[in-house]
């Protein structure tokens, strides 16, 4: 499968994404693309420990994505807003909590984790960006 049909399955595919490194503040990438993906019509689950319990975009920040799956049930896609060298930790955690799809967001690579999540049967996706790709390819 090419680059292009893997995204398009996974951006028509997913329901729920967990946005990792979600900011509050609006000059943020991860604040603007969690809004973006939110309009779009996707469920939209913000984790970021500073702000957990707080409200954001019609539900509560979670601290981690264990707690997201617990309470708010399964993620379909993670959408990885941390440095590179902390993505792998949160690959780790997307395959424990049984996510379809990793995310790495422009910027983030981490051939390793990646290596990791398909390995564990996740579908990845690195150094993209969603709100670039879905009017990109016109879903």
């Amino acid at each position: 499968m090419d680059d292009d049909a893997l995204i398009r399955e996974i951006l028509t595919s997913v329901k729920t994404i967990a946005v990792v490194g979600w900011s509050p503040k609006p000059d943020r990438a991860s604040h603007g693309v969690a809004a973006f993906l939110a309009r779009q019509g996707y469920r939209v689950i913000p984790v970021n420990p500073g702000q957990a319990g707080q409200a954001a975009l019609g539900t509560t920040v979670r601290a981690s994505l264990a707690e997201a799956a617990e309470k708010d049930g399964p993620i379909d896609m993670v959408d990885i807003f941390r440095r590179s060298e902390e993505a792998g930790a949160v690959v780790d955690e997307a395959i424990a909590i049984g996510a379809g799809t990793v995310w790495m967001q422009l910027g983030v690579i981490d051939e390793a984790a990646a290596a990791r999540a398909r390995a564990a049967g996740l579908r990845v996706v690195m150094n993209r960006c969603p709100a670039i790709e879905i009017p990109r390819l016109g879903l």
